[in-house]
């Protein structure tokens, strides 16, 4: 019987652990550790942090799910793993003593550590900003946002900031929504021309999301990410600050410098801004008590996999094969990384060194669909180690499918969504052999209410798994089926419908 621990339980590390459970759970020893008890939906907490949607909606306890699929877990942190020794130390949840769990294959899916403090003054616990990168933040974001809202129906006229806080780091894409619901909740409120809302972003051009942006056929002519995010920024209004990577924070600025090495600072009233991501302070010790760290992980923390690393960035753009394939260890081949957690050989993005020397470089995105891909492909690899003695599924963001529904405002029907499809996520100019590096068959944006349905589409199906892990079937069919007639009678009849110069925009639909 192989003993398997997965470490993290958010898209890589839940995934993997429900295809292993499925898969030879009764056969074999399953066990994953994770900080917290539950599966956060991540997706939905731009919901959350402008307070229009419960918290309890968005997470799935683990533990009812796990022993339908025959998965051990625990509550825990890992401190230590013994990679010669085959063994990982625990700090349990309830602060008991110290617990050695013994594996035979490790997946390491722990996401990132949130490192506020390569930029002073940012984030909610030492600095100044919030955050909505774990759901205490995105309370924490919440609660500070209705303050401001407070302030706005006194009278007050405000500046808002969201972006990145760094200049490394990665997931415009959340803030890009939390900063559109927050200006459709604004909006809602009657409060909008009270506040200026302003994106301010390390990447080198609006849209480009750390995967160097991408074109798109619409309505027969090529339209780029650039112009497809411009064209919706423009329409609400809000300002934009690009090409800057975020240095430091106080209580009333925040202080950047630019491509060009220029520095200056954008003020602010309420900022939520993303910190760069690094990989989980973990040990990692010989068997004769050494640090054995550079041979398991990157000098930020993330897990060396099967990647070609130390390639100048002109050099992996022509080598897509570069990219990992198994995402397994090359020192330790019974060691896998997948999601944020795996050290990526390079960035997708042109990096960027300013006159001074700072890089500006957004970071290749692994989240969301990306990770559980990876999740995926972690898993059965280790699952072909135990039946075959080796790792047989190989699948490369350079071959990778993915599709990001980001929301711009979580009503039904008034809100929309910008529906990417992306492929594949790093650009193959070989196989491609055009300007993008995809296929530009695939490749689509769109923005517009049916995105809306979409989005709420994956939350309620993340929401119904939840029903069945605290109710039984029927119940939890009846309580579907009656989500189900509630919104049907509470649909319109029809929508007028309205011209808007927006390229992205579906023909037809109204803001």
């Amino acid at each position: 019987m192989a003993r398997i621990v997965i470490v993290g339980a958010d898209f890589a590390g839940h995934t993997a652990a429900l295809y292993l459970g499925d898969k030879i759970g009764k056969q074999h020893e399953i066990t994953v550790i994770n900080r917290y008890d539950y599966f956060g939906f991540v997706p939905s907490w731009v919901w959350v942090g402008v307070g229009q949607m419960a918290p309890e909606q968005t997470t799935i306890p683990l533990k009812k799910v796990y022993d339908r699929k025959h998965v051990k877990f625990i509550q825990g942190a890992v401190t230590e793993v013994h990679p010669d020794e085959n063994y990982l130390l625990v700090s349990p949840a309830d602060h008991g003593e110290l617990r050695r769990v013994a594996y035979d294959y490790l997946m390491i899916a722990t996401g990132p550590k949130l490192n506020f403090a390569a930029t002073p003054g940012l984030g909610p616990s030492a600095g100044h900003t919030v955050s909505i990168c774990t759901l205490d933040h995105t309370l924490h974001a919440r609660d500070t946002y209705l303050e401001q809202v407070r302030r706005l129906e006194k009278g007050e006229r405000l500046r808002f900031v969201v972006g990145t806080g760094h200049p490394g780091a990665t997931c415009q894409g959340a803030a890009l929504e939390y900063i559109s619901n927050i200006h459709k909740d604004l909006l809602k409120r009657r409060l909008r021309n009270r506040v200026d809302l302003v994106y301010l972003s390390n990447e080198r051009a609006l849209g480009d999301f750390g995967i160097g942006g991408l074109h798109a056929r619409y309505k027969g002519k090529f339209i780029s990410s650039e112009e497809f995010i411009t064209a919706i920024y423009r329409e609400y209004g809000i300002i934009t600050e690009i090409q800057k990577g975020v240095l430091k924070v106080d209580e009333q600025r925040i202080y950047w410098e630019d491509f060009a090495g220029c520095y200056g600072e954008t003020s602010y009233d309420f900022a939520m801004l993303i910190p760069q991501f690094t990989g989980q302070p973990l040990k990692y010790i010989g068997r004769d008590g050494s640090d054995i760290a550079e041979r398991v992980v990157a000098p930020n923390g993330l897990v060396k996999v099967d990647a070609t690393y130390g390639l100048d960035y002109e050099t992996l753009r022509r080598q897509p094969d570069a990219w990992p394939a198994s995402y397994q260890n090359p020192s330790y081949p019974n060691i896998f990384a997948a999601g944020i957690a795996f050290a990526p050989p390079g960035p997708i993005s042109i990096p960027h060194v300013t006159p001074n020397g700072t890089s500006i470089s957004a970071a290749p995105p692994r989240t969301g669909m990306i990770a559980s891909i990876i999740g995926r492909v972690a898993a059965l690899n280790i699952l072909s180690m135990i039946e075959q003695g080796q790792a047989t599924h190989h699948e490369r963001m350079s071959e990778m499918f993915a599709a990001c529904v980001a929301s711009m405002g979580g009503s039904l029907w008034d809100g929309e969504a910008a529906t990417i499809i992306i492929y594949p996520v790093v650009p193959d100019y070989q196989r491609y052999p055009n300007a993008e590096g995809r296929d530009m068959f695939v490749t689509h944006m769109e923005l517009g209410t049916g995105g809306a349905w979409m989005k709420r589409l994956v939350h309620e199906t993340s929401r119904s798994s939840r029903r069945w892990t605290t109710a039984s079937a029927p119940e939890a069919t009846r309580r579907i089926d009656d989500r189900q007639r509630t919104t049907a009678q509470r649909r319109p009849a029809g929508r007028p419908s309205s011209v808007v110069e927006n390229p992205a925009r579906t023909s037809g639909e109204q803001r």
